[in-house]
């Protein structure tokens, strides 16, 4: 059996085992075709045949309802933060943002670019540790949207309650893609990269309320219009066809383990085992995320120095338990507990926590 590691990786994500295997057998002779798919033309049958199936999928296994559509475009979520704006913003309009840490945060900047973009909460006088309550976003006359990031992948923070407001949501949820339902009523537009949750890096998965797109932005390049992506249903380009065929086996697993109501529960299930083990130990392990906030995908804490933490990162990699190193822009510890990490992953690393807090106490 091929050795496989605990991955606590931040992005790119582990990937199902199941998966992997299937597309090792396929890739070098895909369905008898004598060629990879990654050598097809993405206008032949069999691409074809992946490309729509994984965009129903998409919409099916993230219960997005007729009035969406879905849009596969390269540059991941980072390409949204100018792409939103670039699309919605009419002159006369503006838009709010969330600050709620560094993804929060890059979004504004770039969105600054594009548009007349405003902060409607910052996080910066609480470190960044928790989300906003709805009374406390302060939105301006002639907001366009609010944009969200709804799970802050280096901060740990994460948005249980939407923010119930009075223009139309946009949401980053990039390192919570596909964990829980969302209210769709509440969004315009709903974006993350795939490598975080999905697949392999390469492509961000859109969702798009249809409606919109009759009063988009033309004027701009073709390929950073929606309108465009869905009149050519994403294929306006090359797409990138190993990330969409990956996120199309990923999509399929998901729907295997019970859909998206099974994998919230496996999510919080395998949140609470490992904040338990940090909440257990007299604060030797410390989240410094507010309690009510704490991300069920990337689980951040802190030891009592830097120098048991580096002794930390190094006995775990020796336990086959990896990429447990936090951000640089932060330091400490992440374990990134993606739909994809099994139960026995945080079992495993649960394990390890108590025994070195025995031994190095």
């Amino acid at each position: 059996m091929t050795k496989r590691v605990h991955n606590f990786c931040a992005g790119p994500c582990t990937l199902p085992l199941e998966v992997l295997e299937e597309a090792q057998a396929e890739f070098v002779n895909y369905h008898g075709s004598g060629m990879s798919l990654i050598e097809m033309s993405h206008r032949g049958k069999h691409y074809d045949a992946v490309h729509s199936e994984t965009m129903r999928l998409a919409l099916e296994v993230y219960e997005a309802p007729d009035d969406f559509d879905v849009l596969f475009i390269q540059g991941g979520a980072t390409l949204q933060f100018a792409m939103v704006p670039m699309n919605l913003l009419r002159p006369g309009w503006k838009a709010g943002y969330i600050n709620s840490g560094s993804w929060g945060k890059g979004a504004i900047v770039d969105g600054k670019m594009h548009g007349d973009i405003y902060t409607a909460w910052d996080g910066a006088d609480d470190n960044y540790m928790r989300m906003p309550a709805s009374s406390e976003i302060q939105l301006q006359d002639r907001t366009r949207y609010l944009h969200v990031t709804s799970n802050e992948t280096i901060g740990g923070v994460h948005m249980v309650e939407w923010p119930d407001v009075e223009v139309p949501l946009v949401g980053d949820m990039s390192s919570d893609y596909m964990s829980r339902p969302i209210p769709w009523n509440k969004f315009d537009i709903v974006y993350g990269g795939v490598q975080k949750n999905l697949g392999p890096a390469g492509m961000a998965i859109v969702f798009v309320r249809k409606a919109i797109l009759e009063d988009t932005n033309r004027d701009i390049a073709r390929y950073l219009r929606y309108d465009v992506h869905q009149d050519k249903q994403s294929l306006f380009n090359t797409p990138p066809v190993f990330a969409i065929y990956m996120a199309g086996k990923v999509l399929n697993w998901m729907q295997a383990q019970g859909g998206l109501s099974a994998i919230e529960a496996a999510a919080a299930a395998k949140a609470a085992k490992l904040y338990g083990v940090i909440d257990s130990s007299g604060g030797y392990y410390r989240c410094p995320v507010n309690v009510a906030c704490r991300s069920h995908m990337n689980v951040v804490f802190r030891l009592p120095s830097e120098e048991l933490e580096a002794k930390f990162l190094a006995d775990a990699g020796d336990q086959d338990l990896l990429n447990l190193k936090g951000h640089r822009s932060v330091g400490g510890c992440r374990a990134s507990i993606y739909n994809a990490m099994p139960m026995d992953g945080v079992m495993a690393l649960c394990a390890f926590m108590e025994e070195y807090h025995r031994a190095n106490g």
